[in-house]
């Protein structure tokens, strides 16, 4: 998920919590570990800044975004509550492992996926069938929110109820994937699921040998071919390779990929994030000039 709604993910969180008999520094420490422990994952972007060999789409959401990493984070967040505001409570402990089990979970359910199971496996797990933005979880949060300043002292009722309606959308959503995923199955040599900012609706990429085919689709509507690409599966990388090592790094992270080898650039590029005609998942090198 994108980072306001990691962050709206905290603050619903924050505001499901019953903090009537809290005083000043125990409502702070539970706002720390709500929003921050629902952000910390993606801590693993200042990779970045030492990224010398192309290996940052593979940290992204890599190791941070574990499952056997989340109770360290919660912990880190427990420590940082007694530093800070002299506050014991394991509850806080709790807070924090729920609200990193829920950032690593719901980002597995977008097309980007996780390192979810790292260090004991570096396979990408992805389902595909929720968007990076999904407009649906604000919504229901700002519902919440609103009703909230209301009746102040059904608060914590308004956002756990959201909750459930967010856990209910994603059920729904992912089911529909699913059904539809399972429509290609057997048809095609590979298949990619990737959940489009309308509700119930998909696109779902496929490869055939060297055709790769990109479907608009839901339960609700006949299927619609949005774009037919080919790939060159006989092109040799070890050049691309070696001047651009984040092309390696794209080969192996993404389930399948498009290979380029025209007259002036040689180059791969993830399928899934083809729009207008360019993948933003795109690396190559020119042909007619160096780079």
């Amino acid at each position: 998920m994108d980072t306001i709604t990691h962050t709206l993910f905290g603050l619903t969180l924050y505001g499901a919590v019953d903090k009537k008999k809290m005083n000043k520094n125990h409502k702070r420490a539970y706002l720390l570990t709500a929003v921050g422990a629902s952000q910390i994952p993606d801590i693993d972007v200042i990779s970045r800044l030492w990224d010398t060999e192309g290996l940052y789409q593979m940290w992204h959401r890599g190791i941070t975004h574990s499952f056997f990493l989340t109770p360290i984070w919660a912990l880190l967040f427990f420590f940082l509550s007694l530093l800070l505001f002299k506050v014991k409570d394991r509850k806080l402990f709790l807070l924090g492992w729920f609200a990193v089990f829920i950032h690593n979970t719901s980002d597995l359910f977008n097309a980007w996926g996780t390192g979810y199971l790292e260090p004991f496996s570096n396979m990408r797990v992805t389902f595909g069938t929720i968007p990076i933005v999904d407009f649906v979880f604000w919504i229901i949060m700002g519902t919440a929110f609103i009703l909230s300043k209301g009746k102040k002292a059904k608060s914590p009722y308004y956002y756990k109820m959201a909750w459930i309606f967010m856990l209910l959308h994603v059920i729904i959503q992912t089911t529909q994937g699913f059904l539809i995923y399972k429509q290609y199955d057997g048809q095609n040599d590979q298949i990619a699921l990737s959940a489009d900012f309308v509700p119930w609706s998909y696109s779902v990429i496929t490869k055939k040998d060297d055709k790769v085919t990109i479907y608009n689709d839901s339960l609700f509507q006949e299927k619609e071919i949005q774009y037919v690409l080919e790939s060159n599966e006989f092109a040799n990388l070890d050049k691309l390779f070696s001047e651009r090592p984040e092309a390696k790094t794209l080969y192996e992270w993404s389930p399948f990929v498009v290979l380029v080898d025209d007259d002036e650039r040689l180059g791969i590029f993830d399928p899934r994030f083809y729009r207008n005609g360019q993948s933003f998942l795109f690396e190559y090198i020119e042909k007619n000039t160096e780079r």
